[in-house]
């Protein structure tokens, strides 16, 4: 099973579009910084796009709304 739900995320994120984007965005600023919002010991997944997954659903990502 895959850790976040996808479910979960998705009550967070309008769809499954702008998570995608999102966590890629995030993933990619990971390894070229190698800046974590939460220990290392915190994160489940090991590799960055889940890290991002999960710093989205413990709401350390804010997205903004469009006008």
């Amino acid at each position: 099973m895959l850790y976040p739900s996808i479910d979960k995320l998705l009550n967070i994120v309008d769809s499954k579009y702008t998570l995608v984007h999102v966590a890629s965005i995030r993933s990619k600023e990971m390894l070229e910084n190698n800046h974590y919002q939460m220990k290392e010991s915190e994160y489940k997944n090991k590799k960055e796009l889940g890290r991002a997954l999960e710093e989205i659903e413990a709401g350390l990502i804010k997205l903004a709304e469009d006008k």
